[in-house]
């Protein structure tokens, strides 16, 4: 017999797969121009706002420091309405604060709204670093209202002071804030915090401004927020750092979490800076009629970016309906956590990355409440554990299915390469033949992938399950003390080019294993993959294949998956230990070639029954043979 030569079209294939696998990973990074470009816009920015004071300052300044009526004259030129707001004793750099059992807030007086907000009982980067989890704090947010008024002047309430008033409705904590144009005229803010809870009632509403404000102009509202980091992998947490939307009365989407993006939408109701595991979110009763969003990814280096993740900004244009703006809003301030998000009956859980279509589905009403109520009683790792060997049981007949077609199509290898012999010279009728074979044993070449596509919505749950589980934050498992990030058992602090991009300075313990565990799954089914597929004229040679990325999947498995959550690799590794026993027992204990063949031989003694696609096909096959044949004459 002909020794094979090596198959360099395999090769090249495979390298190709790699390469475009490869491009994806880099596709998203910035060129050099676009960093220039980028550095020349911030540079210009940070220049402006060094060289250019506010009006409002400016007029504030001179309402403050002056004591004649002609100081006071000016500075209502430049304020109109509004300078009356500055005579006030609230008008200096106060603020208000409130507390409940979960959430601390921190209102300015100057602007009037959220400076800092805390989410209380959760540490910033590892548990007990004694570091609170701060979603807004150190100027890093804004909210701006730009307001256009009658005598054709724009103000900007971030620059303006508000008068504060702190009260109580039963249990809720109540604080308004007013910019005044008059003792009964006013621009309000209101907060009313309730016990427990993240998400909080917001009001903007105005009395009297009928002749003060302009009513042809939507009074323009800015949000931004530059996000600041808060987990141990800023790689991995900006990863999942995105601006979230939902319009169009249930529809959602968001910008590209990869790179800088930007969009516009319609009728929005909600607005959620979401960064990874918590998140910001500003919600509407009166749908926003317009929207403009934008997020810049500011984690260009990881070695460098380690304190923001990404600024996102936000433009609500609000109406105004007869002289005057009335919106009732509410804000969250809290975990991205699948329950607590869902309770609210806003659609906010469509904030978490579960997954579209089906695999979303598999997440919200299989997944999580399986998961859930095992971690109730077990602690996370050894839930993540049970919860793999359900997912393998339940998943245990595919594979069944999957080894045993394996198995069939090893047994009529031997005929089928005598076949391949016999029309060597006669692809079609090598075909036919092949065919009129699968057909009397009883065999289906295909029924070998349906199994493994019915796998692929369980696969990409999973993959999208894990990194959404708030519950796995800071929760450790034998040497991994937080399963919602990597478990590094070697680190290194040199810049390595390539390596530390794709995994960064470490090696984590649990996707080590995972990579130990496919390979050895890989070399135990790779042999009977190549037995059972026999090579086609004109296709590459699939054991070749096989044997290159029997070496390959594992490393790319290992480069992938080492700054994900450990809680990931966990699973991966355990499911791979389980299959692999799976297939043991499959191939020792319960299917036995000897009785397949039997069957097949079975098979072909009775007479089979053409199906019209079978005869259809067998047809086509015959006139396209007829019309080789003729042509050869």
């Amino acid at each position: 017999m002909e020794e094979k030569k090596f198959d360099f079209k395999s090769i090249i294939g495979f390298v190709l797969i790699s390469g475009v696998l490869m491009w994806m990973m880099y596709s998203n990074t910035p060129t050099a121009e676009e960093l220039k470009e980028k550095e020349k816009l911030e540079q210009a920015k940070k220049e402006q706002k060094q060289e250019v004071e506010t009006i409002a300052d400016k007029a504030i300044e001179t309402i403050s420091s002056g004591t004649d009526s002609l100081s006071q004259a000016k500075a209502k030129e430049t304020l109109g309405s509004f300078a009356y707001s500055a005579t006030l004793p609230s008008a200096k750099n106060d603020f208000t604060e409130i507390k409940n059992d979960v959430l601390s807030l921190k209102i300015a007086n100057k602007g009037g709204y959220i400076v800092e907000a805390t989410v209380l009982g959760f540490d910033q980067f590892e548990q007990d670093s004694k570091k609170p989890i701060k979603l807004i704090q150190e100027n890093n947010a804004n909210f701006d209202l730009a307001i256009s008024t009658a005598d054709n002047r724009v103000l900007h309430t971030k620059d303006l002071f508000f008068e504060p008033k702190l009260s109580k409705e039963g249990e809720n904590q109540v604080v308004t804030m007013r910019l005044k144009a008059g003792p009964n005229q006013f621009l309000e803010y209101r907060y009313v915090l309730k016990p427990g809870e993240y998400m909080l009632d917001f009001a903007i509403r105005s009395q009297g401004l009928e002749n003060v404000i302009n009513p042809s102009k939507a009074i323009d509202l800015e949000w931004q927020l530059k996000s600041y980091r808060n987990e141990k992998s800023i790689s991995y947490e900006n990863r999942y750092t995105e601006l979230v939307f939902e319009y169009e009365n249930g529809k959602d989407d968001y910008l590209n979490a990869a790179k800088d993006s930007e969009d516009e939408a319609i009728d929005v109701s909600y607005v959620a800076f979401k960064q990874h595991l918590f998140t910001s979110i500003l919600l509407t009763d009166t749908p926003f009629k317009t929207a403009k969003f934008k997020s810049d990814n500011l984690v260009e280096d990881t070695e460098k970016d380690t304190i923001f993740t990404k600024n996102f900004v936000a433009q609500l244009p609000l109406e105004v309906k007869n002289g005057a703006v009335n919106y009732n809003m509410n804000w969250y301030y809290g975990p991205s956590k699948y329950d607590i998000l869902n309770k609210y009956d806003k659609n906010l859980d469509e904030i978490m990355p579960l997954g579209w279509g089906i695999f979303g589905w598999i997440n919200r009403y299989i997944f999580i409440p399986v998961f859930g109520f095992i971690s109730g009683f077990l602690p996370f790792g050894i839930a993540i554990i049970v919860f793999t060997i359900l997912v393998r049981i339940a998943m245990s007949p595919v594979t069944y299915k999957s080894y045993v077609s394996q198995a069939k199509m090893k047994v009529l290898r031997p005929e089928i390469a005598e076949l391949n012999e016999k029309f060597k010279d006669n692809a079609m009728k090598k075909q036919q033949e092949t065919m009129k074979l699968y057909s009397k044993a009883g065999v289906n070449p295909m029924a070998g992938c349906l199994p493994a596509l019915m796998q692929m919505p369980v696969f990409y749950a999973l993959f999208q399950f894990f990194p959404s589980m708030f519950d796995l934050r800071q929760q450790g498992f034998l040497w991994a003390d937080d399963l919602s990030s990597y478990d590094a058992i070697l680190t290194w602090k040199q810049h390595i080019p390539v390596i530390t991009f794709i995994t960064g300075n470490h090696i984590s313990l649990f996707a080590l294993l995972a990579a130990i565990a496919i390979f050895f799954y890989m070399k135990m089914t790779t042999g009977d993959q190549q037995m059972s597929a026999p090579t086609q004229e004109g296709m590459p040679d699939m054991g070749k294949i096989m044997k290159v990325m029997l070496y390959i999947s594992p490393l790319m498995m290992l480069f992938f998956f080492n700054s994900y959550a450990s809680g990931l690799s966990l699973y991966y590794f355990v499911s791979n230990l389980i299959t692999i026993g799976i297939m043991l027992v499959i191939k020792n204990y319960i299917v036995k070639e000897d009785k397949i063949l039997a069957k097949i031989q079975e098979n072909k003694s009775k007479p089979k029954k053409e199906s019209k696609f079978q005869r259809k096909m067998r047809e086509m096959m015959e006139q396209a043979e007829a019309q080789k044949n003729a042509n050869k004459k």
